[in-house]
């Protein structure tokens, strides 16, 4: 699994740890079941958080079973007969999707291109079941080209647009209990992610000419680490502001979760946090990029 949105396991209690292993075991099972295996590449830290949240704040399954860990484990069925966890598992997909297609227009590969061939049924499959959330999430992706057209050197503001949109389709899944504190949480959340991406990839869009806010305000680039050490004040203050403003939204939903609180806390108040500090000090390998996963270029973390 690769993705910011991970916890702080040595802050984890162990029962929370088991919890957690099924959520994300779970989240590769229903992929696979709705849309074959090769989709299970998308799973990723940041949707399986998006799913404890949304299971708890609608309580929607209390209790699934777990499926071990054995090298056959991805072959095994779902656990969990939920129609949230089969829509959190087409919005994977079409995420996946619209990633692929952001990534063409920055630099076609030919590992990104077989990778979208490679899901290709898979995302056929996630457009004819539920082209609301296709739509939504293709104009998140649409509002960030136009601000890269615009020369955006606002990370933050990006990440915010981005996810106002990827929001939309969490809170239709929410129904009547959506409101401006779930949406402001999943859009905090991917302003986070999208900002933390932008430091962690300093380098590499350098090399390859592709669009970074942080490169495009025209300060001095030697290279990633120079540049975070030389702007590392501007840069911790953004990270901490748009995280505070993160578990603020969260804080404010906390009380109508109905259970695996425990796990939610330890990510939103350690483990983005020590994401962030990953990010600031050059250590971070958890870029959640699936053309990155089929690439080879950032190495995914092992839960076990």
């Amino acid at each position: 699994m690769f993705g910011y949105t991970v916890p702080l396991y040595t802050k984890l209690s162990p029962s929370d740890l088991s919890i957690y292993r099924r959520y994300y075991c779970e989240t590769c099972h229903q992929l696979r079941s709705e849309y074959g295996i090769m989709s299970t590449s998308a799973v990723n830290y940041d949707m399986t958080f998006n799913t404890i949240i949304m299971n708890s704040f609608l309580n929607d399954v209390p209790y699934f079973e777990g499926t071990g860990n054995s090298i056959l484990c991805v072959l095994k069925k779902p656990k969990a007969d939920s129609g949230l966890f089969r829509k959190m598992a087409a919005y994977t997909v079409l995420l996946t999707k619209w990633e692929l297609v952001d990534d063409s227009f920055d630099k076609p590969s030919l590992k990104s291109n077989a990778a979208s061939l490679v899901l290709g049924r898979a995302i056929s499959k996630a457009e004819r079941s539920y082209p609301e959330y296709d739509e939504a999430v293709g104009n998140g992706f649409e509002e960030l080209r136009k601000m890269e057209d615009s020369k955006c050197k606002d990370a933050v503001l990006m990440g915010e647009a981005f996810g106002r949109s990827l929001s939309y389709a969490l809170s239709n899944m929410a129904g009547e209990k959506a409101g401006k504190d779930l949406e402001g949480l999943f859009t905090h959340l991917s302003a986070s992610v999208y900002l933390m991406d932008a430091i962690d990839d300093l380098d590499q869009d350098y090399l390859d000419g592709t669009y970074n806010p942080l490169l495009a305000s025209g300060k001095p680039f030697r290279n990633k680490m120079q540049f975070i050490e030389d702007n590392l004040y501007e840069l911790s203050d953004s990270l901490n502001k748009v995280i505070g403003s993160l578990q603020r939204s969260y804080s404010a939903i906390r009380d109508m979760m109905a259970f695996d609180v425990g796990i939610s806390d330890n990510i939103v108040y350690y483990g983005i946090p020590e994401s962030a500090k990953r990010v600031l000090t050059g250590s971070s390998e958890a870029k959640a990029s699936i053309k990155n996963a089929f690439e080879g270029r950032k190495k995914r973390n092992a839960l076990y």
